[in-house]
């Protein structure tokens, strides 16, 4: 299912995040006082904004209180991020994710309103690390190029529904591998036949390019 999200603060973080948003065909509205951090990402979004976002009316404006998600990342400007975060929990945004500067930066953020905090390259090294020590599987798999494993939002048909009612082995010769939950936050490896789809479910899909290009469609 296509949802709706806003990146606030185009740093390289906030550029690959809203450009990969795009590129998973969510629509991705972008947000930065810099006119050629706006540039840029331009092409990966569905709209790109030069604005100040210390001022709320902006944020209602732009229609931000409709996003599904929004992912704050205003570099080493702790008080800007803050207000932000507090004027998207007013308005009533579910998901708040806050790049912090440290540790304090984050007790405040959780305050205001932020769901999730982040901390890139602390949390970059820990995967790092992590890998190292128990590589995943994945990594190893070679795939033919008609082939892939890709993480898709579940389409709204699949809602409701369990992973055997949708039959998508012989439907679209796909199978589902894993599910990430993320209300409340759980991994899920080879989901039961009985596993019935949410809307903030992210489905992970082992199939042809072309047949999850068909769901992604759906």
């Amino acid at each position: 299912m296509k949802r709706k999200y806003v990146v606030i603060g185009l740093g390289n973080f906030g550029f690959w995040v809203a450009k990969t948003l795009f590129e998973a065909h969510q629509e991705t509205i972008a947000i930065d006082m810099n006119k050629e951090a706006v540039q840029r990402v331009n092409k990966f979004s569905n709209m790109a904004v030069i604005a100040d976002v210390t001022n709320k009316e902006t944020l209602v404006g732009l229609g931000i209180a409709d996003c599904d998600a929004a992912v704050v990342s205003l570099g080493d400007h702790p008080a800007a991020s803050t207000l932000v975060t507090l004027y998207l929990h007013e308005m009533g945004v579910k998901q708040i994710l806050v790049k912090a500067i440290d540790e304090n930066h984050a007790k405040i953020l959780r305050k205001v309103g932020a769901t999730d905090i982040i901390f890139p390259e602390k949390d970059m090294g820990i995967k790092v690390a992590k890998t190292l020590v128990s590589p995943n599987i994945l990594d190893f798999i070679e795939m033919t190029e008609d082939y892939e494993i890709t993480q898709i939002g579940p389409p709204a048909s699949f809602i409701g529904k369990t992973l055997m009612e949708l039959e998508l082995p012989s439907r679209f010769g796909l199978q589902v591998i894993a599910v990430r939950e993320l209300i409340p936050e759980n991994f899920i490896p080879a989901p039961r036949a009985d596993f019935v789809i949410k809307d903030s479910d992210i489905l992970y899909i082992l199939g042809r390019k072309k047949d999850i290009e068909r769901i992604k469609a759906l």
